[in-house]
């Protein structure tokens, strides 16, 4: 899809965030894991299905933990598992895709391309095919009942559609196959299937969001038929969230597809897919989820028997363990499985259906982001972009624009109104709050409930990146004027200021300081006071530094670059320029990502460039010298490592910096002999 590798706002169902490790070496002792993978495998060879379905189950339980999933890929697992998707067994067929679907949720990017060189998408292909006809020839049936085995057949072409899921994203190769096959004819029949199969069909959407994404090929294959599959879904009234699940994510695909409708009903086609999205947001995810545990209170109260009780509220905490042990999370125009778990029983609706909700609007804003996100990327996305050799055209083209590498972010028409005509501003604004309080508590007592913790901070993430690209894209008065960008920087304020340990604190960092940054680069350019004290920017920035993700920190130059910027232009400023002045020095002399050093010199060129009080506060602290001194290890660098860890447009940025830096020292000698002359 020419997308970075990184998954982009891109749910998977059990995402661990490290990677995976490489196969044992030839001269390493087996261990009890590896014997126990060797001993599973072989029992898939068994000529008896259930001895083969108890294999595939087993394995499909320990892929899950991502330590073991060396030992099955030295042993060609996946070549091992792919003839069974084919088994006359259907109940093989299902446990097998279900190993399968696991290894390539658990294993990441590295596990599905090597599943696709080891060739799973011929098997694959195949038993898609047969789904599509109902996988009438060469089954066993599980009973004699039609209905059990059309269950059956779903059920395997779900876990058939989240492996191909996974895989088209991960690899370019799977994306070409999935083209050439025509696989989308038999994706569009299952989502055909949500009136009576909502699991199915949610699958099948998410599956069509990620394939039709940067993919004209696939254009060719969306006729009238499968476009008006999307329309009944967006159409079809929403009478549970996992309903309103289905119509984000197909909401999502229509967007993708948008060049493919006819130029006169694009505009209704925008309008309709902003109006699900501001829907769906317009939820009161904390109250839900009150309301879904009062409901869940009244269900276990009216259990026909105590013990019928407590097995329901055993089974329920039994699947939450599940939940808890898998729910590791792994990003602006972003994406990975961290929705809701199948481990959870269809029974417990109530937890379903407030995870449901989460996810929608999670994938809701996810949309919204990449809608107000530019074809271009933005300068402060340094480790996004494809990697490349250096440009010196890019450099020359960054240097004659003064300093911005990148093209500004723009809307269309139809969509610029339709964000605002669905109030779509303010009901991101509401969504970057922290998450209700009550239903924090009902989640950390109740420990089946305690996986939405993390996706209602999600939520929250995902908010404030998203209002990042609104306040980029949206002028002053559709953002609803001057006073509303003071709230709006009050309301950050606090959130900044106030917030706790919760779960992915660096996420939160990373997105709230996107935020900020945006709102005071707006507020700046319009002379707005920026609302916050410089004491207060500092102390976010500090905390922001000690990060682990570049962005933030790289936003958190960026916001200190900002407020320098704006006070060097006012009066008695020098004694605060000095402490912003070492500061931002610190980090440009001792960070070891060259991106965060160049955005930490950037933001010094922007600060002391100009004015009484920057002059006075750049003599005061030495920086003439201190930049002199770290010069020309910058450019060592740059010339060392430039090529082999940063990409060509990072590396133009940097060149840019390594050009201004030579021309701001020649600057700051002449201001040192202004002062100089003084005295």
């Amino acid at each position: 899809m020419g997308k970075s590798r990184a998954r982009r706002f891109k749910p998977v169902g059990f995402s661990p965030t490290a990677a995976v490790k490489p196969p044992a070496g030839p001269g390493e002792e087996d261990s009890a894991e590896s014997l126990h993978a060797e001993d599973l495998l072989h029992k898939l060879q068994s000529p008896s299905p259930e001895v083969r379905e108890f294999a595939c189950a087993s394995i499909s339980k320990l892929v899950q933990q991502q330590q073991v999933i060396p030992a099955f890929l030295q042993r060609d697992a996946v070549r091992c598992l792919g003839p069974l998707l084919l088994d006359k067994s259907m109940s093989v067929r299902e446990t097998a895709a279900g190993a399968l679907r696991n290894l390539s949720t658990c294993g990441g990017f590295e596990v599905c391309d090597d599943m696709v060189t080891r060739d799973i998408m011929t098997p694959l292909v195949a038993l898609l095919r047969e789904c599509s006809t109902g996988l009438d020839c060469n089954l066993e049936p599980a009973t004699s009942s039609k209905d059990l085995t059309k269950k059956q057949v779903e059920d395997i072409a779900n876990q058939a559609i989240n492996i191909l899921w996974n895989v088209c994203e991960s690899n370019s190769k799977a994306l070409v196959i999935f083209n050439k096959e025509n696989c989308v004819e038999v994706i569009v029949q299952c989502l055909r299937k949500f009136p009576s199969s909502l699991e199915l069909a949610v699958s099948a959407a998410y599956c069509l969001q990620t394939v039709t994404e940067d993919n004209p090929e696939l254009l060719a294959f969306f006729n009238a038929s499968a476009l008006q599959t999307l329309e009944n879904v967006l159409m079809t009234p929403a009478t549970t969230m996992e309903m309103r699940l289905l119509q984000t994510l197909v909401a999502g695909t229509v967007w993708n597809l948008k060049d493919k409708l006819p130029p006169l009903s694009q505009a209704d086609s925008i309008n309709a897919i902003l109006r699900i999205l501001a829907e769906v947001l317009s939820q009161d995810a904390g109250q839900f989820i009150i309301q879904m545990k009062e409901t869940e209170t009244v269900r276990l109260n009216n259990a026909a028997t105590e013990s019928e009780a407590e097995e329901a509220a055993a089974s329920l905490e039994e699947a939450s363990l599940s939940e808890d042990d898998r729910m590791v999370e792994g990003v602006v125009k972003v994406k990975n499985h961290d929705n809701f778990s199948d481990l959870i029983p269809v029974s417990h609706e109530e937890v379903r259906q407030a995870s449901f909700l989460l996810v929608a609007q999670k994938s809701a804003l996810e949309m919204i982001v990449n809608m107000c996100c530019s074809d271009e990327p933005s300068d402060d996305e340094w480790d996004e972009f494809s990697s490349s050799d250096e440009s010196e055209t890019c450099l020359e083209k960054s240097v004659a624009d003064g300093g911005q590498l990148m093209s500004p972010l723009c809307l269309s028409s139809e969509v610029h109104s339709a964000l605002l005509n669905h109030f779509v501003p303010k009901k991101v604004l509401e969504k970057t709050s922290f998450p209700n309080d009550a239903a924090l508590q009902i989640c950390r007592h109740n420990s089946a409930w305690k996986s939405l913790i993390t996706k209602m901070f999600t939520v929250q993430h995902r908010a404030l990146t998203c209002l990042h690209n609104i306040l980029s894209v949206l002028d002053i008065e559709s953002l609803g004027g001057v006073s509303a960008l003071q709230e709006l920087a009050q309301h950050l304020s606090e959130l900044v200021f106030t917030h706790t340990d919760g779960p992915k604190q660096d996420e939160f960092l990373e997105a709230a300081s996107s935020a900020v940054r945006a709102l005071l680069q707006t507020l700046a350019s319009k002379g707005i006071p920026q609302g916050m004290t410089p004491e207060q920017v500092m102390s976010f920035a500090e905390a922001c530094v000690q990060s682990r993700t570049a962005s933030a920190k790289v936003n958190a130059v960026s916001i200190i670059g900002i407020t320098g910027s704006v006070l060097a232009k006012s009066d008695n400023t020098a004694d605060t320029l000095k402490r912003i002045g070492n500061f931002l020095f610190g980090i440009a002399a001792n960070d070891s990502s060259l991106v965060v050093s160049g955005g930490a010199l950037d933001a010094i060129f922007d600060v002391f460039a100009d004015g009484d009080e920057a002059e006075k506060a750049a003599v005061e602290i030495n920086l003439l010298q201190a930049l002199k001194k770290i010069q020309p290890a910058f450019k060592s660098k740059i010339r060392k490592e430039g090529r082999e860890k940063y990409s060509t447009d990072q590396l133009c940025v940097l060149d840019n910096v390594r050009t201004n830096l030579r021309r701001f020292i020649s600057y700051l000698e002449t201001v040192e002999k202004k002062y100089k002359n003084k005295i």
